[in-house]
Parts: structure tokens; sequence; C-alpha cells
């Protein structure tokens, strides 16, 4: 187990050192919807993953675009929402290029951008699919268990929580898509959610970085 640990810190710090930008993103995206939302989300969980992984995410987050060359600075790129999300071709061009070259997507539908999503990810990798990861997956075991899969944190209806991801030509996770869960409102101060169910989703989001690092 100690060996295990030493080399996760080790992992961690190569990480770090070899990212110029230390910060959680959140892509503002087009089309009308909030990407914006729960701006303390992102914020908040860098200060649980520096508390619980010894990480050190600035306490702030980064907004970037599709557009711009600075996407490809961070290795982390965080999208939520209740609406429409729309990507332009030179969008939807970087966005691939980025996810191709070892960046990472993680989604959560706030409610109500779903079917948006789907259409916009199937411009970006028309020749994927997105994958459901059954509840024995690795990323519901890495830091925490979660023996019954993804927990749901806002109740928005009674659909299950569901776990989506697309792979890479060599088994990579590029894009995590976490559906009928909300684990960012859990995240945020803006939501009265009972403790059990905010540390829920403090603990999936360890999970999902734990094995990111673990790859």
């Amino acid at each position: 187990m100690k060996i295990k640990w030493t080399l996760m810190m080790l992992i961690i710090v190569c990480l770090l050192v070899a990212n110029e930008k230390n910060q959680l993103a959140r892509l503002h995206y087009s089309g009308g919807g909030d990407w914006y939302n729960d701006a303390d989300a992102l914020p908040n969980l860098a200060s649980y993953l520096n508390n619980t992984l010894g990480t050190d995410f600035a306490i702030e987050e980064a907004p970037v675009v599709l557009t711009e060359k600075e996407l490809f600075n961070y290795p982390f790129i965080f999208l939520t929402g209740h609406g429409n999300v729309k990507f332009s071709e030179k969008e939807v061009n970087n966005l691939r290029e980025y996810l191709l070259r070892g960046g990472f997507l993680f989604v959560d539908d706030d409610y109500g951008m779903d079917a948006s999503f789907r259409r916009e990810i199937k411009k970006i990798f028309p020749e994927k699919k997105m994958v459901e990861l059954p509840k024995n997956h690795e990323i519901f075991h890495a830091y925490f268990s979660f023996p019954n899969g993804l927990p749901k944190i806002h109740k928005h209806d009674d659909k299950r929580p569901q776990t989506f991801a697309i792979f890479d030509d060599n088994s990579r996770m590029m894009m995590l898509y976490t559906y009928e869960s909300n684990i960012s409102d859990g995240w945020s101060d803006a939501h009265d959610n009972p403790p059990k169910i905010k540390e829920n989703a403090f603990k999936m989001g360890t999970n999902i970085f734990y094995y990111l690092m673990a790859k």
C-alpha cells in the first residue's frame, strides 16, 4: 500500500510540473446554455482534492474557449449547464485534437443539455460511441468505493444515474459524461444538499481524478 501511495504521489507531482496551468478549467461554450452554472463548484472541488489527494490546484477556475490555443495548457476541462450546447466547426476540430492529444473532458448534465450534448459529441467523434460504464468499472472504486456505481446527487426525476465514456484507440478515457446524477451540484454551496449527499459528490469527483492520474 505504501509503495502504491508513493507511486501515486510521484504521478501527481509529474503531472503538476508538466503542465503550465495548475488549474481546473471550465468550458465556455456557445448555444445559449448556462456554461457558468454553479460558479463555486470547481473551486470547492479543487480545495477538496488538495486536502484529500495532496494536489496543489489553484482555488480558482480557468474559463476556456475552444478557439484559443490556451486550451491545450489545461489537462482537465469541465462542461456543465441546463440548456443548449453548440460547437462551431473550428471548435469541433480543436476539441477533437485536444482530446486525441491527451486532454480530458468531464461533462456533467445539470438537467436539460443531454440532447444537445449528444448531438455535438457525435460531430467530434462520429466514428466512436459513448459507452455506458458498469457499476464495477474501476472509476467507481478508484479511491472511494461506490458499489452501486454513480451516486444520485440532485434528483431531477426518477431516472437512474448513468455514466458514459469515450476512449481513444489505446483505451485511454478521453471524455466522461454523467447523466441524471449532477455531481457538480454537490460541489456547490448554492444547493441545500444533505451532508452525506454532498460528501458523495466530492468523493466521486476524487475518484475521477484518482482514476485519471493512475492512467
